[in-house]
């Protein structure tokens, strides 16, 4: 469990259950790994009061490796050398080719501050224009996601597509067994 922002939390769940009682309210039950056991207190400390709470329940997403990250832009490097611009570039061209993204209208006159706003998260957060939006007044925007919010397929395809770069420009990588090590340690 870690502490999101005030008193939120997050927390690892194995499985649950929902019941309905005579009054027509839902009773949810979770069953929390034991490992997280020293994090109960802060949590029924949270649901001890009588405020509404909102609770989102999503299946846990592996994270991948800081390795494979840095080894990512020690390639984005290597090309940039090679191509003549900046590390930096490449990775945000990668994100484009293959990341997630996702398109949103947006009132015509907050536009510019909407894409401030997004690319102020991070290198790999990227908004633009894309055309004018069916709705009157809007403009339609293509938004890609940083690399820091990819779960291990998201990242393993932006490995992926860096690699085939590095080696159409006759950059040496690591062997495909050294890859492979390094997918496979993104979920530890």
């Amino acid at each position: 469990m870690e502490k999101i922002t005030g008193d939120a939390m997050e927390v690892t769940v194995k499985s649950g259950s929902i019941t309905r009682d005579f009054t027509g309210d839902y009773h949810v039950t979770l069953i929390v790994p034991k490992e997280e056991q020293g994090n109960m207190e802060p949590l029924n400390q949270l649901l001890s009061d009588e405020k509404l709470k909102v609770c989102k329940i999503d299946h846990k997403k592996k994270k991948r490796s800081l390795d494979a990250n840095a080894y990512c832009f020690v390639l984005c490097q290597k090309i940039s050398e090679v191509i003549g611009n900046t590390k930096e570039f490449v990775y945000k061209q990668a994100v484009r080719q293959v990341g997630p993204f996702e398109i949103t209208p947006i009132r015509n006159d907050a536009v510019e501050r909407w894409i401030e706003v997004w690319e102020s998260k991070g290198l790999g957060w990227q908004s633009e224009i894309m055309r004018d939006s069916k709705l009157e007044g809007y403009t339609t925007i293509i938004n890609y996601y940083g690399s820091s919010t990819y779960d291990t397929k998201e990242m393993s395809l932006l490995l992926d597509e860096i690699i085939t770069q590095a080696k159409e420009l006759g950059i040496n990588t690591m062997t495909p067994k050294e890859i492979e090590q390094l997918k496979e340690r993104w979920g530890r």
